[in-house]
């Protein structure tokens, strides 16, 4: 079930901060000069524990990991490209190497920052997280999957990577169904199984009557874990449909599709085609909406997928 978007995620950050930051005295809560106001309610309730470093976001990282040395839950938040690519040195070696725990919190990745152009746009940071050892890597694309998910994994003194989009995807899930590393299994179909992460769900679902009318019975699955990937949900979708299709917005290069590739390579006779973003830069200042279109992330583009897929 598809509901109107009447909370943001990034407000449901904040809130998150504040109401795990009064029960647990050890989460500190560091920002790269962003979500000042929003995070207000959390420095006053919680003094001492809320920080702005500003624009100095590899220094943010080796703070936070001097913070988790002592026994101190840091939340890191920025920026995507400026928290993940342009500090990716200090979290490989402050964190991964050192295996220590913290939890990053980003927005503006993909092209959510779509108007401020390339600067600002982040389509990598999966692929490159995903070689940071230890590291958890999760894309809550509503307000009830990131509160849910955070407080199930941010003392397990590991690195954690949560994606906060712009946009959420509006489904309903039951609570008891939001599970760490878990994929959710949206609709049962035959002929097709669709793989989508993020806000991209939403495109997702309404697609689903239109492919029924073509008589493509299609299966839905939600992924908001990325690492570690549910692969008994999605091997066990293709290995009954053999034909899936990945949608997400990131990089063609070491998101959920590739990843979707090598862990079903051993299902024979499936065929596989993806939506995301291709060796390109999004090189224009459009909305997100309209870099959206372009790139295909709609239920027209997903349409021509499947019906190319399935020729």
């Amino acid at each position: 079930m598809i509901e109107k978007q009447t909370k943001k995620i990034r407000d449901g950050f904040a809130e998150t901060m504040l109401e795990v930051g009064k029960k647990d005295s050890r989460l500190v809560v560091l920002v790269g000069d962003i979500s000042h106001f929003i995070l207000q309610p959390f420095a006053k309730e919680c003094p001492g524990r809320y920080y702005n470093i500003g624009i100095c976001e590899p220094t943010m990282v080796t703070i936070a990991a001097g913070l988790s040395k002592v026994g101190f839950i840091p939340v890191i938040h920025t920026i995507a490209p400026f928290l993940i690519e342009r500090s990716f040195e200090q979290i490989k070696l402050d964190f991964g190497y050192q295996k220590l725990g913290g939890n990053f919190v980003s927005v503006g990745a993909g092209f959510d920052y779509g108007n401020l152009g390339c600067t600002h746009h982040c389509y990598d940071d999966f692929s490159l997280l995903k070689n940071v050892e230890g590291m958890k890597i999760v894309y809550p694309a509503s307000y009830a999957e990131f509160n849910i998910l955070f407080k199930q994994i941010y003392d397990d003194k590991s690195p954690n990577y949560f994606r906060i989009p712009e946009n959420s995807h509006g489904a309903i899930f039951k609570n008891s169904n939001i599970q760490f590393g878990k994929g959710i299994k949206i609709k049962e179909g035959m002929d097709l199984t669709i793989i989508v992460t993020g806000p991209q769900l939403k495109n997702a679902i309404n697609s689903v009557p239109l492919l029924e009318k073509e008589g493509i019975s299609t299966e839905v699955i939600y992924i908001h874990t990325i690492k570690p990937l549910d692969t008994k949900i999605i091997n066990s979708s293709l290995e009954k449909t053999k034909k899936g299709l990945v949608i997400e917005e990131h990089s063609m290069y070491g998101g959920l599709f590739d990843d979707v590739l090598r862990l079903s390579k051993d299902i024979n006779g499936v065929k596989y085609s993806s939506i995301n973003i291709g060796d390109k830069y999004v090189r224009d200042y459009g909305s997100y909406e309209n870099h959206c279109y372009h790139l295909g992330f709609s239920v027209e583009g997903i349409q021509k997928k499947v019906n190319e897929l399935l020729k």
